[in-house]
């Protein structure tokens, strides 16, 4: 592989001894990770079910390795069901060290693809919010969509500058997490295209971006919350650097210590000697089986009173009969309060938001489905919301069964074998007890719901 003269000078002055080790890495074949969506099943049980062979990774307790070269995750029933999420194992370390806990609001700042979004969510459970952001557009789409099959339903999926959501979300955060756009060097060795990009706008480009948007998600963050900063780079200027300038802008913040693991190195003192820049954490793909990361947790000050969030104590509002019928089949709680109607489209909204009119979304809350022509159809998101037990209709067919496959690709099959209950209606259809999709049921032949933008290709 050739790389930029510039960047292996920086590698030798940055590794020393340990550059020849480094390099060496680059013949290596990249490691391949899975992450067990916890939201839907725990990771005792998906390692009953997994197809195919699997390695613990060992400083992530749900996440596993896989032969990339052997397996295909992603064209597997359960990976449609949500059970897992592919993401590379350095990668999986952010959210997984961000200490989330149910009940908080949680923004993610540049969340796209959404591989960090949807442990974030995980985490939070059905409590709390989520709000994932990322300023592209048509990345955020491809952000939605793993955030749906996730099962992610207390959300908010926009695509803004995070300079504009701080002027809605001022202190609103509990926990922040912030990805960054970098220089990718720690992506060299996966992916040869990033090289190219390096080359185009190197670190000092991408550090200007990171100082922007840390001090913005400083602002949103309440006192006491916790803030943890990312990136795939090894440069300085991006990582340590950025740090920096977030505490001599807001000296209320303090480094904290990570959950350490063995392969994981110091950050950098710098010429200064700051002793705390070595609570942020280094990853490197010769000391560890994962790329390049760095990683420093944050935070701000000593927390405020607990807010507690009151329920809004509005009326119920006046519903459609069809809608209400169909929630009453419904075994999982939901507040008709919070529910809004907009052209036809019915959501379940998060608790405790703040008027956000003026944003640009992709999605407010848990999209419920449709009201049309005295009628309620269920969405794709609601499908992948519900767990088999809370909805009283399903088809459950086995991950063997050829059907799976045919309902995934949009197909009207016979069901009439596996549905205990005959009469017309929507069915919910699962794999081996987990969601896919729904299906309209009429004499024996389930008439296919799958959203079509899904469907396996």
């Amino acid at each position: 592989m050739n790389l930029p003269v510039e960047f292996t000078d920086k590698m030798k002055r940055l590794l020393g001894a340990e550059y020849e080790d480094y390099i060496a890495c680059y013949k290596e074949p990249r490691w391949y990770g899975l992450r067990v969506n916890t939201l839907k099943i725990s990771v005792e049980e998906f390692e009953k079910i997994c197809p195919f062979e699997i390695k613990k990774i060992p400083w992530i307790d749900n996440g596993f390795y896989y032969d990339g070269e052997k397996e295909q995750p992603s064209r597997h029933p359960y990976y449609f069901a949500g059970l897992y999420y592919l993401q590379e194992p350095s990668a999986m370390t952010p959210a997984n060290r961000l200490p989330v806990e149910p009940g908080d609001r949680v923004l993610d700042v540049c969340a796209a693809p959404g591989g960090k979004a949807t442990e974030l969510g995980a985490k939070l459970g059905r409590e709390g919010i989520l709000v994932a952001n990322d300023i592209s557009s048509s990345r955020a789409k491809g952000l939605l969509k793993n955030i749906e099959v996730s099962g992610i339903g207390n959300v908010l999926v926009s695509s803004e500058e995070p300079g504009k959501l701080e002027n809605y979300f001022a202190e609103y955060f509990d926990k922040i997490l912030i990805d960054a756009p970098c220089s990718g060097e720690g992506m060299f060795r996966k992916d040869k295209k990033v090289i190219k990009a390096w080359e185009e706008h190197g670190p000092s480009f991408f550090a200007k971006i990171q100082r922007n948007i840390i001090t913005q998600a400083a602002r949103m963050l309440k006192k006491g919350g916790w803030m943890l900063y990312s990136t795939c780079t090894f440069d300085e200027e991006e990582n340590e650097g950025t740090i920096r300038h977030l505490l001599r802008e807001y000296p209320e913040f303090t480094i904290q210590p990570i959950e350490p693991y063995e392969g994981f190195e110091k950050g950098l003192k710098g010429k200064s000697g700051e002793d705390e820049l070595e609570k942020t954490v280094r990853i490197f793909p010769h000391k560890m089986h994962g790329e390049g990361h760095y990683l420093a947790l944050l935070k701000k000050g000593d927390p405020a009173e607990k807010e507690i969030l009151k329920k809004s104590g509005k009326r119920p509002k006046k519903l459609p009969e069809e809608l209400l019928e169909f929630l009453k089949q419904v075994r999982t709680p939901i507040s008709l309060e919070r529910l809004e109607i907009y052209k036809e489209r019915v959501y379940l909204m998060p608790e405790g938001l703040p008027d956000v009119q003026g944003l640009r979304f992709l999605r407010t809350g848990l999209y419920l489905g449709d009201v049309k022509k005295n009628r309620f159809e269920p969405s794709q998101a609601l499908a992948m919301y519900l767990q088999k037990g809370e909805y009283p209709f399903c088809v459950d067919l086995s991950c063997q069964d050829e059907r799976v496959m045919r309902y995934l690709k949009g197909e009207t099959i016979d069901v009439d074998d596996v549905c205990a209950q005959k009469e017309k209606g929507w069915r919910l259809v699962c794999v081996d007890g987990y969601p896919l999709g729904w299906g309209k049921l009429a004499g024996g032949t389930l008439k296919n719901k799958y959203l079509p933008g899904w469907r396996w290709a």
